[in-house]
Order: C-alpha cells, then structure tokens, then sequence
C-alpha cells in the first residue's frame, strides 16, 4: 500500500521496491536484495541514483539499519524514513517501551517483566493477578506474540512456553500486563523530532474468527475512521502519549524520525498505550493512506529532512474499510501457490496485495495473508459493502476472510 501510494505523487521517477509482490509488479520494479547486506544496498542506491529510502518493515529498523546508512560516506545526500535503532527499540522490546512509559509518565497497564531465570516469580506474578492474564514476548514475533489467557492454569503454561522458547529469541523476555478493557483504536503520526503530522486514525481486528474469536493474527481487516473516538480524545492522545513520547525520546538522545504508530485503548474515556510500533501498522495502513489527500511523497520529504513545523495534511471524510483474504489454515499451516483470479472490473474496491507472486502473466498466493479489499464511501456502511464485494470478486482455492469488519463499531 505504501508503494501504491507514493507511485501517485508528480515527484516520483522511478520506484523501486524490494522485496515487493505480485501487486508492486505494477507499480515499479520488485527487486531481491538482502537488507542486512549493506555493501549491496549501497551500491543500489548509489547507481540507481536514488533520492529517498522508505523502511516499512520493522526487523530492518528494529536492527539498525537506518544508523548504518546515514553513516555510509557515500549516502550523506539520501533521504531516509524510519527512526534510527535507539528510537526503534519502542517496538524492538516490550520491557523497554513499558519502562520507558513508567519513566514518562504515559498512561498504560500495569506490568512486570521477566527474563528466563525468573520463572518461578513469573508464576507467582501470576498467581497474584486477576483474570485475564495478557502475555507477550518481549521482542518482535511478526504480530503474534500476544497472548489473552483467561485461566490461570493455562496462563502459566503459556509463560513457560514463552521462557522456553515458543516465539524464539522474542521469548527471551516475558512481559506480563493487567488486562484492559475498552475500545481499541491506532493513531499514527509522521515525526521528525517533538514535531509531527497526524494521519488518520484507525482500528484493526487481530483474531482470525468472525466476533474476535480464535487466535491471533498480523490482521484480518481495519477502519477508518472510528466511530466513537472524537476530536478531544484525539488531543487527549497528543497531551497525554505522543508528546511525552517524542519528548522522551529527545531526553533519551534518540529523537524520532519517521512514521509513530499508536496502539491504544479507551477506558473510561482514557486512552492508554497497548502497544508502539515504529513504522505504519498493516493492515490499518490499508485504511490510513487512501483517506490522505495531495501529495504524500512531500510530506515524507518534510519528515526527513527535520522540517515538519506548519506542515498540513489533508484526509477525505470518506470511510475505509480493509477485509483480509486469508489462505485457509492461517495463521498456523496453510498452502501457498494457489492461482489467484482477479475481478474483470475491479472499480468496487483497491486491492492491495501481500502475499502474492507473479510468474508470467498470472498470480499465484505466497502467503498468509494474500491481499485486502479497501471499499471507500462517504457512508461507512457502503465502505464495508464495497469491501466485502471485493472479497466475494477474488477467487483463489482456500480463500477465507471475515465479514464482520466493523462490526463491534456498528458498521
């Protein structure tokens, strides 16, 4: 989406995206290049004369990729978007973002944190909690190293696994929080030190049944905007989380530079912070960049080159709504290489492409989640309709997606 979106604006020449799918095909050009390879990367950017570096995933930020480039002598003139590792560490660790909140003073639940040694006090913590217990690996787990437990029993054999290894290295730490209840919602912001843009809120659904049931995904479906989250608690949002946020940061020696996401939750009329990521979210990005107007390439350029003050953004009042196809079996074992048939007249909806692949002339699935369906219209109610139309128009063997996006939102 981020690709579709930038390939809009005047300034663009040439796009390149690496590693790309079947969808950015169209776009630019799919390249295969290896991120931690920075003598590759280099040469790349050097000969194919580029201008600007857009991150969008989180293990490249996560690792530092961004303090390795902008100390390559040669790419002293690239633009860069993504923050550099100290700032990304938000995402990077659990236990450092929560810390980091308690530091600041930034609303969020109440936690401990503990690492392979501390089992046993990592039992008794639970054992002294109410139900549910919310149980999440330290480090980056692709989206599914949360997990919501109600009994206690089980609770602590999911802390066991996690210690033990079930999300790998990301389990090293085990963070554990008291559970909130309320509306969830994300805020992103484009940052370049205390200065920012918003972009347009949204909200995503994790679980791969319809009603939030079952396990946990990377996403099934998002809208923007979100019923019920008004201008005054978007400035609640600003005063309370993302100012004291980037201010910290500035504290710390790690301003912040790039995309902000926000995930957060509305108790008793106060947002507190579930989670940060330090790039935009997916699949709320699929509702987040068809709703901003002019041209997005300029503001990224504000961003980068630290001159954000007095920027604007113009964001359409229509609705997004995003519907997921999924292969059958996601997000645990699923088939890949099932031939994808687009709609003949695809005006109904955007499709945007992620686990797909070209060869030749056809597309074929490479992934879990295969592509969304953005409908837009001035009426929430007809986004989703265009979405779900979408869906229905896509064919491929397997194909599963859920039909109540937005449904807890009276959509």
């Amino acid at each position: 989406m981020l690709a579709w979106k930038i390939r809009q604006s005047t300034e663009v020449e040439k796009l390149y995206i690496a590693p790309g799918n079947g969808g950015t095909a169209n776009l630019g050009t799919n390249i295969e290049i290896d991120w931690k390879n920075l003598s590759e990367i280099t040469t790349f950017i050097k000969s194919m004369n580029i201008d600007m570096l857009v991150i969008g995933p989180e293990a490249p930020l996560v690792d530092g990729l961004v303090d390795r480039l902008q100390s390559a002598p040669s790419l002293d003139s690239l633009l860069i978007i993504g923050p550099r590792q100290a700032a990304a560490r938000l995402e990077g660790s659990k236990a450092f973002a929560k810390a980091f909140m308690d530091k600041y003073g930034i609303p969020t639940a109440k936690y401990r944190s503990f690492n392979q040694s501390q089992l046993n006090s990592a039992i008794d913590y639970i054992q002294s909690q109410p139900s549910p217990y919310v149980l999440k690996a330290d480090g980056l787990a692709a989206g599914k190293g949360v997990l919501i437990v109600t009994d206690q029993n089980e609770a602590i054999q999911e802390a066991k696994a996690i210690l033990d290894g079930k999300f790998g290295e990301a389990g090293n730490t085990l963070v554990i929080e008291s559970f909130l209840e309320g509306l969830e919602f994300s805020v992103f912001a484009l940052c370049a030190g205390r200065e920012y843009v918003l972009l347009p809120v949204a909200k995503d659904y994790k679980r791969i049944g319809e009603g939030d049931s079952g396990l946990n995904t990377g996403g099934m479906g998002a809208v923007s905007p979100v019923p019920g989250i008004t201008k005054d608690i978007i400035k609640k949002v600003e005063r309370k989380v993302l100012e004291p946020t980037l201010k910290g940061l500035e504290i710390e020696g790690a301003p912040y530079s790039g995309f902000l996401f926000l995930g957060l939750i509305l108790v008793n009329n106060e947002p507190f912070v579930i989670e940060y990521n330090c790039r935009l979210g997916d699949p709320e990005t699929q509702v987040v960049l068809p709703r901003i107007q002019g041209d997005f390439v300029n503001l990224l350029k504000s961003s980068a080159t630290q001159n954000l003050a007095g920027s604007k953004i113009e964001i359409s009042s229509e609705s997004a709504v995003c519907t997921i196809l999924a292969s059958e079996g996601y997000p645990v074992a699923y088939e890949k290489g099932k031939e994808i048939r687009l709609p003949e007249d695809s005006s109904i909806a955007i499709f945007a492409h992620a686990g797909t692949k070209k060869e030749g002339s056809r597309l074929f699935t490479s992934g879990g989640r295969v592509m969304g369906s953005i409908g837009l219209h001035q009426d929430p109610k007809e986004a989703k309709l265009r979405s779900q139309k979408g869906a229905m128009q896509v064919q491929f063997e397997g194909k599963y997606f859920r039909s109540d996006i937005g449904f807890d939102l009276g959509i």
